[in-house]
C-alpha cells in the first residue's frame, strides 16, 4: 500500500500492473550485481528503465536492502529529521515515536492516500500500523493536518454522529433510495447498444462486469431519479445485472488504446483508459487489504 518514494536518485514505489515493486537508481556496477543476488527474480523493464520485482512485499524488502545498502544517504537524511521532529514534533494520539515514526488511525481511504503519497512510507501488515521513517518528516508534516482530520472522521462515534444527523437531512429519503437502487446491482444500457459479458468496463458506477443483460425496460422514472446521465439517449434503455471485477480482473485487463469518447460516455459504459485502470486497481487493493484486516480483527475477536 505504499506509493512512490523518491529521494537521493533512488525510487521505489508500487507495481500497479500486480503485486510487487518498481524500483530504480544511479548505476553502479557492483550495487546492481548485489541487488541481483538479492533478488534473483526481478527483471529489468526498459520501458520503465527500471527493476521490476514481483511478490506482495517486495516493495518492503526492496526499500529495507537499499536502506542497508546505502546507509550513508539515508542515515544522514534520517538524522536531520529526527533533530527536525525533535524540534518541533507531531503530537497527536494517532502518532508514536519509535525508531521510526508510527501511524496508527482508524481506516479511511483518505489516510492511505496521503500516507501513500509520503516518501519511503510502508505499512505494517503485522501492526496495522503506516512506519515513516523520519527523513520523509517534512511531507508528513505537511500532510498531516489532512491524515488527522481523515482519522478523526472515521472514528466509531464520530460515524454514527453523522449517520444520526443525515437521518434528519432533507436528502435522507433520496439518499436511502439512491442506495437500495445501487444495492439491486443493475444498470441501463442501450437496448441497440449492448455491453460485452464477463469483461471488465467503466461505467458511471465505477468499474463493472456484465453478468446479464435481462432484456426488461427500464422505467423512464427510475433512469431520470438514478440515472441522470442517460438523459439524452434516445434508444430504449434495458436493465444489465452486473458485479465488481476482483483485483486479479483488473491486472488481467487490456486498457483502451485511446481516449473515450463523448458517445460511450453518453451510452453509459466504456472500455477504461490506462490511467482509469490504475486507479481502478489502486482503490481494489486498498479495498481487499481493508477487508482482510476486518476478517482478522474478527477471528482474533472470537
Amino acid at each position: 500500500m505504499m506509493a512512490g518514494r523518491k529521494r537521493n536518485d533512488v525510487e521505489i514505489r508500487d507495481d500497479e500492473d500486480g503485486p510487487g515493486a518498481i524500483v530504480s537508481f544511479p548505476f553502479d556496477a557492483a550495487l546492481a550485481v548485489r541487488f541481483r543476488e538479492a533478488f534473483p527474480r526481478a527483471r529489468w523493464n526498459d520501458e520503465l528503465a527500471a527493476w521490476r520485482i514481483p511478490g506482495t512485499t517486495a516493495l518492503l524488502r526492496a526499500t529495507r536492502w537499499l536502506d542497508r545498502k546505502l546507509p550513508g544517504a539515508f542515515g544522514l537524511a534520517d538524522e536531520r529529521g529526527r533533530d527536525s521532529f525533535s524540534f518541533d514534533p507531531v503530537v497527536s494520539p494517532y502518532l508514536e515515536v519509535a525508531d521510526e515514526i508510527v501511524v496508527r488511525t482508524p481506516y479511511s481511504r483518505t489516510v492511505v492516500e496521503e500516507l501513500r503519497a509520503v516518501p519511503w512510507a510502508w505499512w505494517n501488515g503485522q501492526e496495522k500500523a503506516w512506519h515513516v521513517p523520519f527523513r520523509s518528516i517534512d511531507e508528513l508534516r505537511r500532510r498531516w493536518p489532512a491524515i488527522e482530520a481523515a482519522a478523526e472522521r472515521s472514528e466509531p462515534e464520530a460515524r454514527k454522529q453523522r449517520r444520526q444527523a443525515a437521518k434528519s437531512a432533507p436528502e435522507y429519503e433520496d439518499a436511502k433510495a439512491a442506495e437500495a437502487e445501487r444495492r439491486r446491482r443493475r444498470y441501463p444500457v442501450p437496448a441497440n447498444q449492448l455491453p460485452p459479458l464477463d469483461s471488465v468496463l467503466l461505467s458511471h458506477e465505477g468499474p463493472v462486469v456484465v453478468i446479464e443483460v435481462t432484456g426488461e425496460v427500464v422505467p423512464a422514472e427510475t433512469a431520470a431519479r438514478h440515472y441522470p446521465w442517460s438523459f439524452g439517449l434516445s434508444d430504449d434503455l434495458v436493465w444489465a445485472s452486473w458485479r465488481r471485477p476482483t483485483h486479479q480482473e483488473l491486472v488481467k485487463t487490456w486498457p483502451a488504446r485511446s481516449p473515450t469518447t463523448p458517445d460511450a460516455f453518453l451510452r453509459g459504459w466504456w472500455q477504461p483508459t490506462l490511467e482509469e485502470l490504475r486507479v481502478a486497481r489502486r482503490a481494489s487493493r486498498s479495498l481487499d487489504r481493508a477487508q482482510e484486516t476486518r476478517r482478522t480483527s474478527r477471528s482474533a475477536q472470537e
